[in-house]
C-alpha cells in the first residue's frame, strides 16, 4: 500500500465528489441503498483516510474509529464522522478493518458489538505464505459470530484517493457468506472496482499473497531475454572481437559498449517476436492433428501462450534500444577517426567519388524498414495496454495483434534481409567458419513465417477454422461413429 502523508487534507472538490459510476444495483441486488447504509472503518491509518474519501466520493456515509478521534478528526473529510471504535462498530453493518493482523486481539472486547456484522479484512502480509492460516481466517477465528470478507487488500491507497485506472481496478473478493460477499461486491462497484469473486474465504491466503509476487507472469519471459541476450552478445563477442585479436592481433575491444550491443538487441528482438507468434502456431497444428479444440494443449504450450504479451514487450523493448543505439554510432569518437581515415585513405588513392549505388538502396531500404517494423512494434506494444485495449473491440484487437504483428514480423525479417543483402552467400563473412550473426536470427522467424503461411492456406485454413466453431474429426469419434453403425445393424438384424 502506498504511503499517505499524514498532514491534514481537506475533501477534493469537484470530480472526486461525485459517484464514479452512478446507480449500479440491479433489482435482485440484497443492498437497497447504499446511501442510506453506513460504512464503517476501524483504523485511522493512511489506508483508512484514503478509503474513506472514495467511500464518500462514491455517495457512503463513512463512520470511522480510532483510538484517538481527536487527533484523527482533521485526517478525514468533514462528511466522516471520527469516533471510537465502540460507536463507530455500533453505527456500521459493513464494517472495514483497517488494523494490522497483530492487533487484532484488540477487537475481542468488540466482539458482542460486532456480531452478525459484515467485517472486511484488507490486510497484507509481510511475506509470503505457504502454510498458515490467512489474517482473513485469523479474523473469523477471532471474532466467529462476525462474518469475514476478504478484499481490497490488492488496492492501493493511491488507486482510492486517485480514482482507479486500468490494471489496478480489479478487487479481489472472497468469503465463505454469499449475501455478505455480495453487498461487498456491491460496494466495491459503486467505487468504481471491478469486483472478482474468488470463492470461499480459504481462498484468502492466495489473495494475500498476490501483492507480494514480483512480476509473478515475467519472470520466464525476462529470463528468455537475459539467455537470448547473452548468448548474442558472447556470440558477437566471439566473432568481431576475441577471435581477430587472437588470430590478427586486432585490437577492437572499444566495440564491446555500444557495436556489439547494437548488434545484440536487433538479434533479441527478432527471436523474441518470433516467439511470440510459434506457440499460437503449435496450437493450430495441435488442433489439426486431434481434429478437434476441446482437448487441453499441453502445460508448457499453455504457459507459453499465457506470457505471449510479455515477450512481444520484451521484443519492442530490445528494437526501441537498437534504435537509440544506431541514432547514437556518428556521435562516437571512433566512428569519426573511422570517417577521417576513409576519407583520407581516398584522397591518397586519388578517388573523387567513393558513390556505390547498390550500397546506398541498401541502407536506405534498410532504413526505412527498419523505421517501419519500430512503428509496426509501437502499434503492438501499445495496444497491448489495458488502458487502449479495452477501448477496442475483440475483433480490432485481434486484427492487430494476429494481422498486423504477422506484418511486422515479416517487415522486421526483410529489415534483416536488407542488412544482410548478398553477404550470406559471401565466403569472407564466414570468419573462422562461423556464420554472421543475422543468419542464425533469421532461422526461427523465418520458420514461423513459412508455417503462418502454411496455415493460411485455403483448406488448411478452412479445416482450422471448422475446428474452432466446434466440428470435430478424430480416432475417438470415428470410434463413436463405428459404435453407432453397429447398434444400427443390430437393431435391423433384430
Amino acid at each position: 500500500m502506498l504511503f499517505i502523508p499524514s498532514y491534514s487534507v481537506r475533501m477534493p472538490k469537484g470530480e472526486m465528489r461525485k459517484p464514479l459510476l452512478g446507480d449500479l444495483r440491479g433489482p435482485n441486488q440484497p443492498l437497497c441503498d447504499l446511501g442510506s447504509r453506513t460504512v464503517g472503518i476501524l483504523g485511522s491509518g493512511d489506508f483508512s483516510r484514503s478509503l474513506a474519501w472514495r467511500l464518500v466520493a462514491s455517495g457512503v456515509r463513512v463512520v470511522v474509529g480510532s483510538r484517538n478521534p481527536k487527533r484523527s478528526t482533521g485526517l478525514f473529510p468533514e462528511e466522516v464522522e471520527v469516533t471510537s471504535h465502540q460507536e463507530a462498530s455500533a453505527q456500521a453493518h459493513v464494517i472495514f478493518i483497517a488494523l494490522f493482523p497483530e492487533h487484532y486481539s484488540t477487537l475481542v472486547s468488540l466482539k458482542g458489538v460486532l456480531a452478525g456484522k459484515v467485517l472486511v479484512d484488507v490486510s497484507n502480509s509481510l511475506k509470503l505464505n505457504h502454510d498458515r492460516p490467512s489474517n482473513a481466517e485469523l479474523l473469523a477465528t477471532v471474532l466467529p459470530e462476525s462474518t469475514v470478507v476478504k478484499g481490497f487488500n490488492v488496492v492501493s491507497a493511491w488507486a482510492l484517493l486517485n480514482r482507479p485506472h486500468d490494471g489496478n481496478k480489479q478487487v479481489l473478493i472472497c468469503s465463505d457468506s454469499c449475501e455478505a460477499k455480495n453487498t461487498v461486491i456491491i460496494l466495491a462497484r459503486t467505487m468504481g472496482f471491478i469486483p472478482v469473486d474468488m470463492g470461499c474465504l480459504s481462498s484468502a491466503r492466495d489473495i494475500e499473497n498476490a501483492p507480494l509476487r514480483l512480476f509473478p507472469s515475467w519472470s520466464t519471459p525476462v529470463l528468455c531475454w537475459i539467455g537470448l541476450f547473452s548468448f548474442f552478445y558472447t556470440y558477437n563477442f566471439v566473432r568481431s572481437v576475441l577471435l581477430p585479436y587472437v588470430v590478427k592481433g586486432q585490437n577492437v575491444f572499444y566495440k564491446l559498449p555500444v557495436e556489439t550491443v547494437n548488434k545484440t538487441f536487433p538479434s533479441v528482438s527478432l527471436v523474441m517476436l518470433g516467439l511470440v507468434y510459434l506457440p499460437g502456431l503449435l496450437a493450430s497444428v495441435q488442433q489439426l492433428r486431434r481434429g478437434t479444440k476441446y482437448q487441453q494443449f499441453p502445460g508448457w504450450l499453455d504457459r507459453w501462450l499465457c506470457m505471449r504479451k510479455q515477450l512481444g514487450l520484451l521484443s519492442f523493448f530490445s528494437a526501441a534500444l537498437h534504435a537509440v543505439y544506431s541514432l547514437c554510432l556518428p556521435m562516437r569518437r571512433s566512428a569519426r577517426y573511422e570517417l577521417l581515415n576513409a576519407a583520407f585513405k581516398q584522397v591518397k588513392e586519388g578517388k573523387e567519388n567513393s558513390w556505390v549505388e547498390e550500397e546506398v538502396w541498401r541502407m536506405e531500404l534498410y532504413v526505412s524498414l527498419g523505421i517501419l517494423a519500430l512503428g509496426l512494434l509501437s502499434l503492438l506494444a501499445v495496444t497491448s495496454l489495458p488502458s487502449l485495449g479495452n477501448s477496442l473491440n475483440w475483433r480490432e484487437f485481434s486484427f492487430i495483434q494476429s494481422k498486423l504483428g504477422c506484418v511486422a514480423l515479416t517487415v522486421a525479417i526483410l529489415h534483416t534481409l536488407m542488412f544482410g543483402w548478398g553477404r550470406a552467400f559471401d565466403k569472407t563473412q564466414y570468419r573462422f567458419y562461423l556464420p554472421p550473426t543475422f543468419v542464425l536470427v533469421l532461422i526461427l522467424p523465418c520458420v514461423v513465417l513459412v508455417a503462418r503461411l502454411s496455415l493460411a492456406l485455403p483448406y488448411v485454413s478452412h479445416r482450422l477454422e471448422r475446428i474452432r466453431r466446434g466440428w470435430e474429426v478424430g480416432p475417438w469419434v470415428h470410434f463413436q461413429q463405428q459404435e453407432c453403425h453397429s447398434s444400427l445393424e443390430g437393431v435391423s438384424t433384430v
